[in-house]
């Protein structure tokens, strides 16, 4: 009986794989595509742990693009625990009377990765809540928790405006992006203009003029202006077919983005400040007021593995060693993560540059992320990893995916890489560890090449070692 089994088995992959131990519609894909099967590097694995089924390329060490973040995720979910969560604390020096704080406010951050403008208010109503509307002093906020220099947004791509290019900061707020969130005004031929977080000395019109016609490119139709990072101009119409829109911009004055985000909220909540709103550290005399707690490390994780997060990646790399050590540090972080790596992965050819993969540096090897992908599923963290994953075909950043199969896979996406690591669950009911990666100039030809290898595995009848 287990020879029969073997035998179905062995021939049920033979049948999907070409002559050149490819699946052989993965080998079509990759010849319609007019790539190389050398830019292919691939590992089928069972996921409960045993040697691969399909090696390809495997051993080569080639750059994972945010497949990188499987790595960063696994680890703070080892070293920090699932139900981690960062605090952010508000302090004073001065005393309140008749609602008015005759002394400063102090917010302390600590790393929080999703700081966004809405918690930004309640924290700010919590404030007022306490009896405080008018601030006679200054607001500082205290940044030391991280050591982050800042860096030019627009270095990696030439893409500024872009939110995935913002770095990370102890008090990240609102991943230092302005969203827009456009309105059609039918009757009055306008669409409105609103802003989160309400920014402080910054300026952009209320309203543009609606154009007829369909929705295509709306934000190339509004011919927007950004030389001015103060000043957005919109000098182009609004789509009206385009309904309600949201534009997420990343802050192109990002050393002052958190301060004027503070001031702005602030403001907008009817808050009065006599000072300003400035960067600084938490005076030795000041005492507690209030603090609040983010999210969970397994609820930060799905936004961050589900929607590529790369800032919020970066946070969380940081906080390894803020954690360790008492700060948050670059060069710390990759020691740690590699040390981790090591012990508890122990394949060759992982090189670490930040948490994120947005890098030209960084490495790792099929075989290195298959072999991880098996031990989290054998270790005690595999659910929330893996509730992490995009689904394929139904959210995040496989939602249109043409694969058929039901699988749970991370993506990567530079402009000479693409990939795919995660769990795939075989029609028969076993569920395989499947790492793919397209390392080629035109590697963003490929992406049915990684359709047909994922729907090929999804055919695999159960291995028997």
């Amino acid at each position: 009986m287990r020879s029969w089994v073997l035998c179905l088995w062995a021939c049920a992959w033979a049948v999907v794989s070409s002559a050149q131990g490819l699946p052989a519609s993965v080998q079509r894909a990759l010849e319609q595509a007019r790539l190389p099967a050398q830019a292919l590097h691939v590992v089928v694995a069972p996921a409960q742990g045993g040697a691969p089924v399909l090696r390809w390329g495997a051993e080569q060490a080639v750059n994972p693009a945010s497949l990188m973040k499987l790595i960063t995720t696994s680890a703070a979910l080892e070293m920090l625990g699932p139900t981690y969560v960062w605090r952010t604390v508000v302090w004073t020096d001065g005393v309140v009377s008749e609602g008015v704080l005759r002394g400063n406010l102090y917010v302390q951050g600590r790393g929080d990765p999703k700081w966004v403008s809405e918690r930004l208010w309640l924290l700010l109503r919590r404030v007022q809540a306490l009896g405080i509307t008018r601030i006679q002093g200054d607001v500082v906020l205290d940044q030391s928790a991280f050591d982050t220099p800042e860096v030019d947004p627009g270095a990696f791509d030439g893409q500024p405006q872009r939110p995935y290019n913002a770095s990370p900061q102890a008090l990240l707020i609102n991943y230092k992006s302005v969203v827009l969130h456009w309105s059609v005004d039918a009757a009055q031929r306008v669409a409105r203009v609103h802003a989160e977080p309400p920014m402080a000395g910054m300026r952009w019109p209320r309203e543009v003029p609606l154009s007829p016609g369909p929705c295509m490119d709306y934000r190339a139709a509004l011919k927007a202006d950004f030389s001015d990072p103060l000043q957005w101009v919109f000098r182009g119409a609004y789509p009206a077919d385009c309904g309600e829109r949201v534009w997420p911009l990343a802050d192109l004055e990002p050393a002052t983005h958190a301060q004027r985000a503070v001031e702005g909220t602030w403001r907008a909540i009817g808050g009065q400040l006599d000072g300003q709103v400035r960067t600084g550290r938490v005076s030795a005399n000041a005492r507690p007021l209030l603090s609040v707690e983010s999210p969970t490390l397994a609820e930060v994780i799905r936004d961050i593995n589900k929607y590529s997060n790369n800032v919020m990646a970066e946070q969380l790399f940081l906080t390894l060693s803020l954690e360790a050590g008492g700060l948050g540090q670059a060069q710390a972080s990759r020691a740690l993560l590699q040390r981790w790596w090591d012990q508890n992965v122990g394949q060759p050819g992982l090189v670490i540059d930040n948490g994120s993969g947005l890098s030209r540096t960084g490495r790792v090897t099929a075989s290195g992320l298959a072999a991880l992908l098996q031990r989290m599923w054998r270790g005690p963290h595999m659910p929330e990893l893996v509730a992490s994953l995009p689904i394929s075909a139904q959210d995040g950043t496989l939602r249109r995916t043409q694969s058929k199969a039901q699988a749970h896979l991370k993506t990567g996406n530079l402009n000479q890489v693409l990939g795919l690591a995660g769990y795939v669950d075989a029609d028969q009911g076993q569920r395989w560890v499947v790492v793919a990666l397209l390392d080629h100039p035109q590697a963003q030809q490929g992406r049915a090449v990684l359709d047909a290898l994922i729907d090929a595995v999804a055919q695999l009848p159960p291995h028997q070692p």
